[in-house]
């Protein structure tokens, strides 16, 4: 299973951005809340359509689970096509993915 958590610095125990779409970075971590990938989110800028180009790049990644402050209707819309689930939480990236374990 991995786990995506949308932040503002590329650090697991970065702040959880509150956009969804719009988060500079993207942390990827395994089940057990270990990070395998930090990665820039090429969207974060830009026109239109970024939750739905987000979805779209984490699940080509095979996330299971995504993150994030607050999603946008587009983005929810474009995960759940995906059957990727999405979570909204506030806090410390790790202690979010350590959370959802519970």
């Amino acid at each position: 299973m991995k786990i995506a958590v949308a932040v503002i610095e590329k650090k697991e125990d970065s702040e959880i951005s509150n956009r969804g779409g719009r988060a500079p970075y993207y942390l990827i971590f395994n089940e057990k809340a270990e990070l395998l990938e930090a990665i820039s989110n090429p969207f974060a800028v830009g026109g239109g359509g970024a939750g739905i180009a987000v979805a779209k790049m984490l699940a080509d990644k095979d996330v299971n689970i995504v993150i994030a402050g607050a999603f946008g209707g587009n983005m929810t819309n474009a995960l759940e096509q995906r059957g990727i689930k999405y979570f909204e939480k506030t806090g410390k990236a790790k202690q979010a993915v350590q959370e959802l374990k519970n």
